[in-house]
């Protein structure tokens, strides 16, 4: 068959240890065969960062502006142990957040259904995606530990010099002190993004928080949502066909155990980092978690949930057999180059990424699976495959797909 055709690049970002590993595999394997494949290339390992003093990360996101989607490799984090590990000039900071502070974006993560892997919460049908704001809140905190009597204050001086006084707490011996901050301009961004993505994937939009307590910061969260929703996205909604509505977390938190699924849950930043690993959790498996970061301004950047699988890449420099589930990495993968054909109107390539995703489900369906699917598999006469014999399986059910 004749490859299919791109014209626009993709902006590829590398990533490290054994995902690493997978993504030359998924690419070689899964994609080169059959796609004329056209991306902007940048190693994001953290050798490379470190070489260039983190400034990769920072053209990949530029890139990503310019070209409008991305796809991401997983990528390290430094700790002082990878300070050492790597001889590293500096601790550089995580590439994600170096990247969702760059485009202002929302980070939407979905699991990935497949028969045989069932959901904890039995009624669970349908995926749930969790939309998490992320910037400010406890992220961004200040804290003080106090040792004693005294009187604890929040001040704001504006510009001006005028300053508003509030007594948070008359200590009588030692306490706790925290302060954090959000910005309308950081909630305005997450709103839209939200917004844009229900419609984008026509899915009914939740969002929660706390406002009954507080009636401030909370409730400037729901007040934004609320005026952006009304002047802006109201009629499209109701043409999609979809809702939106806000709720107290603790009932949206009631809800979610007893929906189906199917919508996206929006949540602040504190709230959505807690809740996204328990839907991940329940769904069955932080590697079968999609996650795709997208912009108000439409810029998309899709990756896997997960980590770089240190473990498994230290057996694999070993030369020891792994079983590393790659499903979300291939489906950051047809993630990304089914928005690029939908961008471009390229149904080929659109039909290429349905079909990828497809084979990779279907695969695991007849029972063949990684060694991490397996233990949780309800499926009968499962066959257990290495990383790379995993993918293999995947490119002849691709290659049915096609045919």
């Amino acid at each position: 068959m004749d490859k299919i055709q791109m014209t626009t690049p993709l902006v590829e970002m590398d990533g490290d240890e054994m995902t690493r590993i997978l993504w030359k595999m998924i690419k070689d394997d899964l994609i080169l065969p059959y796609v004329d494949l056209k991306t902007e290339y940048y190693d994001l390992g953290l050798v490379n960062r470190n070489d260039t003093n983190d400034q990769v990360t920072i053209d990949s996101a530029n890139a990503a502006k310019k070209y409008g989607v991305a796809v991401k490799c997983a990528t390290i984090t430094p700790n002082a142990a990878r300070m050492d590990e790597y001889k590293l000039k500096e601790m550089w900071k995580s590439p994600n957040g170096t990247i969702r502070a760059a485009l202002d974006g929302t980070v939407f993560r979905t699991p990935i259904i497949v028969k045989g892997i069932e959901p904890c919460v039995k009624n669970w049908k349908q995926p749930i995606t969790l939309a998490r704001h992320a910037y400010g809140d406890v992220y961004k905190n200040t804290e003080i530990k106090v040792s004693g009597k005294g009187k604890a204050y929040l001040v704001f001086e504006d510009e001006n010099g005028e300053t508003i006084k509030e007594l948070v707490h008359e200590f009588k011996g030692p306490g706790v002190l925290q302060g954090m901050h959000n910005t309308d301009k950081s909630i305005t961004s997450f709103a839209r993004s939200c917004f844009n993505y229900a419609l984008d994937t026509k899915q009914d939009l939740w969002f929660a928080t706390k406002d009954t307590i507080s009636k401030k910061y909370d409730h400037t969260f729901k007040d934004i949502f609320q005026k952006i929703f009304d002047e802006e996205y109201k009629s499209k909604f109701e043409e999609a066909g979809i809702t939106y509505f806000y709720t107290l977390i603790d009932d949206a938190v009631a809800r979610v155990m007893k929906a189906k699924g199917g919508f996206i849950w929006a949540c602040k930043n504190y709230d959505g980092d807690v809740m996204s690993d328990m839907v991940s959790s329940a769904f069955g498996s932080l590697a079968m978690m999609t996650s795709v970061l997208v912009s108000p301004d439409g810029i998309y950047e899709y990756e896997a949930a997960h980590g770089t699988v240190q473990r498994h890449y230290y057996k694999h420099l070993k030369g020891e057999e792994t079983s590393t589930n790659s499903v979300a990495t291939i489906f950051a993968w047809s993630g990304a180059l089914r928005k690029r054909g939908e961008l471009d109107n390229n149904n080929e390539l659109i039909k290429y990424a349905d079909a990828l995703e497809k084979a990779t489900i279907g695969t695991i369906e007849s029972g063949k699976m990684t060694k991490d699917l397996a233990l949780i598999s309800s499926l009968d006469n499962i066959t257990t495959l290495n990383s790379e014999e995993f993918i293999l399986e995947i490119k002849k059910n691709l290659d049915k797909e096609l045919a």
